[in-house]
């Protein structure tokens, strides 16, 4: 069963390796790209910081229990983008008729797409994730235990499950629209945004969209909760913080039923 499933993985992987050779290849242009990434995420986690500048408390967090937010939201969808983000290239793919090619290669379609290319420069992003990750626990005073140890493995893992999850729904939806890159980015780059903010500021519109529907809150501001104890948030009480791999689940069911659902509306590129 083992070498089954090498043999299955062989070809995606060595897909992969060739494209980030070619572009480790090009020094120069690799490392631009990586400061340009790392400079992108540095500005999302200094608006945080210039935030708590004019404010002590934000929807009942402190700045360094924002920063714990923000780290496990942030990594958990810097991974998913950096595997899954390359469906946002399906667009193209279906102006250009490029997505019929995919039906020709005895590989299933999804993986076809999500394995189409891969961007280093991603992983700038998920360092900067990481160092907010670390910096939150080091000043926050977390009891560490086995229980606390297993909820933080498990909001990452769910974390990252969550975000992929909301990159196959919207190019699910993209079978669907004409010219719809910006509304669905809207929901998976605006997801992630919201993620990394305090959900008890959130209208309750957003609570149910971002927090039961598009289940962003359970990456990053409910497992805080839970880790740090910190008081309940309406609509979003804490030992939600447990139950991201539930709401994985359920998003995963959604991209899914989405995915399908548009590969069986899609009726080639007409070329």
């Amino acid at each position: 069963m083992a070498e089954a499933l090498s043999a299955r993985v062989r070809p995606y992987r060595a897909v992969l390796a060739a494209r980030a050779r070619s572009q480790a290849s090009y020094r120069a242009n690799f490392v631009l790209d990586l400061v340009s990434s790392l400079l992108s995420a540095l500005v999302e986690l200094a608006e945080v910081w210039v935030l708590f500048h004019a404010v002590t408390r934000l929807g009942g967090l402190e700045f360094g229990q924002i920063l714990l937010v923000f780290g496990l939201a942030d990594l958990a969808f810097s991974l998913a983008d950096l595997v899954f983000g390359h469906c946002d290239n399906l667009p193209t793919y279906l102006r250009a008729g490029t997505l019929d090619v995919f039906y020709l290669r005895p590989q299933p379609l999804l993986l076809q797409l999500i394995t189409s290319d891969i961007t280093l420069k991603r992983l700038s992003r998920a360092a900067v994730g990481v160092v907010a990750l670390g910096a939150g626990l080091a000043v926050n005073h977390v009891a560490w235990n086995a229980r606390d140890v297993a909820l933080l493995v498990t909001a990452l893992a769910s974390g990252c499950a969550t975000s992929a999850a909301m990159f196959v729904l919207a190019a699910g939806l993209q079978f669907f629209l004409i010219e719809g890159y910006e509304l669905t980015n809207a929901f998976v780059y605006g997801g992630r945004y919201a993620a990394t903010q305090p959900a008890s500021v959130w209208g309750r519109p957003l609570k149910v969209v971002f927090g039961y529907f598009f289940p962003m809150a359970f990456t990053g501001f409910l497992p805080t909760l839970r880790l740090l104890d910190l008081p309940t948030s309406p609509w979003l009480p804490t030992w939600l913080g447990w139950c991201g791999p539930l709401a994985a689940l359920w998003a995963w069911v959604l991209a899914m039923a989405c995915w399908r659902w548009g590969v069986r509306h899609y009726r080639g590129g007409g070329g």
